[in-house]
């Protein structure tokens, strides 16, 4: 039985600043983990500025914590900074999860650990099936890790070459969410 979406707005201060775009320009969602301990700190780093130009930072459009519980920090109207070379085309969704926090960059703590809820994929499943209603050319899913594929020198071992990216990480249960979703999934 599908899950009854409720989801609380929770727009970031700058997101009036944000790049607006046709709903028909969106074909792709990408799939992130926050690799963060909780909300809180979350919403902390997407309120950060990181493009003093603009004054905007780095967001997901939604934000699934591990109840379930769904937050859209940027409208689906807007260009949310999620990741390189697809923002325009896509809408960004954030799954709360540790991943590799706080170690991201030693080359001695890249194993993911904690896995997604059950909550977490429902939910995530239901905004699925919402977003391919509000967007007929929703077409693709991808991870952060199937766009950004860049590599960068490991914090503890310069000689070693990380993914800078590696979310949603292996613990997402792509057999499920692919099949359940109806979207194609896009590996460049």
């Amino acid at each position: 039985m599908p899950l009854d979406l409720s989801i609380h707005d929770w727009p970031l201060p700058y997101e009036s600043r944000l790049e607006q775009r046709a709903p028909g320009s969106i074909d792709l969602v990408v799939i992130h983990c926050t690799e963060l301990p909780d909300m809180a700190m979350a919403r902390e780093f997407g309120e950060r500025i990181h493009y003093a130009d603009k004054g905007t930072g780095n967001s997901g459009h939604y934000y699934i914590d591990s109840d379930g519980s769904v937050h859209r920090f940027v409208a689906d109207d807007r260009v949310a900074n999620h990741t390189r070379g697809y923002n325009s085309r896509s809408i960004g969704i954030e799954l709360s999860n540790v991943g590799r926090y706080p170690h991201w960059g030693d080359s001695r703590h890249q194993a993911f650990t904690a896995p997604y809820t059950k909550a977490q994929i429902d939910a995530l499943l239901a905004l699925l099936r919402q977003l391919r209603n509000a967007f007929p050319n929703l077409k693709y899913i991808a991870g952060h890790e199937d766009l950004d594929t860049q590599l960068e020198p490991a914090s503890d071992d310069p000689g070693i070459m990380l993914r800078r990216r590696q979310d949603p990480g292996p613990l997402f249960p792509w057999n499920e969410v692919v099949p359940a979703s109806g979207l194609e999934r896009l590996r460049p």
